[in-house]
């Protein structure tokens, strides 16, 4: 599976042509999923949900124009057979999936069966959002847990080996300064990239590349034990 993991969604051209390059075709001749979970573990969540469903959030990835855009809830899948849904996600081009809590976002990604499916998706692309992409993660960093597992710790899906600290020094979360982003950094055990909202990760047959018309950084292990 390739991955472009945002802290905003689609922001500039560069992450648009980024997306455009890794689907191999225009976003029109494309089909996608979009999985809004993760919303719903935050006050409002409801309401987050239609907002990024109805491409009216400020993170765009519904709005962008695909061939075809279908809604896959992950609190539902345990309850439906498989043949409903598993087909469904094998043959889109691109799951789309939004911020949130991202530890509720992994749990429901494990319990729906999405979790052991992802590794299997070879010529999907998915495109993360904040939560949607710091799931991706070995670990999301304490900074980031909200909602609370039941088998606790920070611990996430691990299908990228760096971890991701999100909207780097938005002017309405003060908390995601660089400063702060240093000390996520020093608490989780691989390398960890800071970016803002003009930034996002590509990763392609194990090539990682920054694409940004933002800022950020790289914190590495060696050199926070400095």
């Amino acid at each position: 599976m390739r991955f472009l993991l945002t802290s905003a969604g689609i922001k500039n051209a560069s992450i648009y042509d980024a997306l455009v390059d890794l689907l191999g075709k225009p976003i029109a001749e494309s089909s996608a999923l979009f999985i809004p979970t993760a919303a719903y573990a935050m006050p409002g969540g409801a309401g987050m949900a239609w907002r990024l469903i109805c491409g009216r959030a400020a993170t765009p990835l519904c709005e962008l124009g695909w061939n075809s855009l279908g809604v896959l809830e992950l609190t539902a899948l345990p309850s439906i057979d498989e043949e409903h849904w598993v087909p469904m996600v094998q043959e889109t081009d691109a799951l789309l999936v939004g911020g949130g809590d991202p530890l509720y976002l992994c749990y429901w990604m494990r319990q729906s069966g999405l979790a052991d499916l992802l590794p299997t998706l070879h010529g999907a692309v998915y495109v993360g959002v904040s939560a949607g992409s710091l799931v991706m993660a070995p670990n999301v960093g304490e900074d980031f847990v909200g909602w609370k597992p039941p088998t606790g710790g920070d611990r996430a899906l691990g299908l990228v080996d760096f971890s991701l600290f999100p909207h780097l020094d938005h002017e309405d979360l003060p908390d995601n300064s660089m400063a702060n982003a240093e000390r996520w950094a020093a608490g989780v055990p691989v390398p960890g990239y800071a970016i803002d909202d003009q930034t996002a990760i590509k990763v392609s047959d194990g090539t990682v590349e920054v694409v940004t018309e933002g800022h950020w950084k790289l914190f590495t292990p060696k050199e926070l034990s400095r």
